[in-house]
């Protein structure tokens, strides 16, 4: 396995945020983080990458212990894509470019450039490469923070609600690209979503937490609706469009 969570608990100022959580992700897999809001799912996200230090548990990054790691090991190892992001006065090219830091030697090399460039057009960014950060619309800023991560050649993928501010096609075209990304390059992701149905479409497993703690483990096609109604509190109907399993409140 690529990655190993294993009795994680956090606490704010002595407030259970975490408690327990356990689950691992294979290479080539794409989880989908699931739950309602303020129930640990960003917590999550930033304790896994060393942003947070955990009250108890592991974290394994294959065979090494995340805790005792470097930041610049786990900067080669993960990359984190938050929820927002501050724009600063960069245009998209550099700002992209910064995700080779962790692999930039004394200059900037051609294959570093290359990298950027192939990670502006799978996102459709090229025409935004010279534009500064602070004129782009909420969706092209989480697209270019993807991109970013994408360029630091990570092995595994955290991603903080990462279709929060796209369109529908958009959203679409961000989780088809991810996706071949997390096939293609064998790497794992976990992304933290609020659309179960994009989650049932897209992930390959579907984690639920609620309270800080995971509930149930599924594969799209195993979840039933019970875990739903007990997770958000609203009873659903699971049904099939072309063979794909789709949430309606009932």
């Amino acid at each position: 396995m690529i990655l190993s969570v294993d009795g994680l608990s956090f606490s704010y100022r002595g407030v259970p945020v975490l408690e327990n959580v356990t689950f691992h992700l294979e290479e080539g897999e794409m989880a989908a983080l699931l739950g309602p809001n303020g129930t640990g799912k960003t917590t999550l996200l930033r304790t896994i990458n060393g942003i947070l230090r955990p009250r108890g548990g592991s974290v394994l990054m294959e065979s090494k212990d995340a805790l005792k790691c470097s930041p610049a090991e786990r900067s080669r190892f993960f990359g984190y894509v938050p929820q927002r992001g501050d724009p600063v006065r960069l245009n998209v090219f550099d700002a992209v470019l910064l995700g080779r830091r962790p692999h930039l030697g004394w200059s900037v090399e051609h294959r570093d450039l290359e990298k950027v460039e192939s990670a502006l057009a799978s996102l459709s960014l090229e025409r935004f490469a010279l534009r500064y950060l602070d004129e782009l619309s909420g969706g092209e800023f989480q697209k270019v923070l993807l991109a970013r991560a994408l360029v630091q050649e990570p092995r595994v993928l955290l991603l903080d609600e990462p279709t929060s501010s796209l369109d529908l096609r958009n959203q679409l075209d961000m989780l088809a690209t991810l996706r071949k990304v997390v096939k293609g390059h064998n790497v794992a992701a976990l992304l933290s979503l609020h659309d179960l149905n994009t989650a049932f479409r897209f992930a390959d497993r579907l984690l639920f937490l609620k309270d800080g703690a995971i509930r149930g483990v599924y594969l799209p096609s195993e979840v039933p609706g019970d875990i739903i109604a007990d997770v958000y509190g609203v009873p659903v109907d699971i049904v099939r469009h072309k063979g794909i399993p789709m949430v309606v409140p009932s």
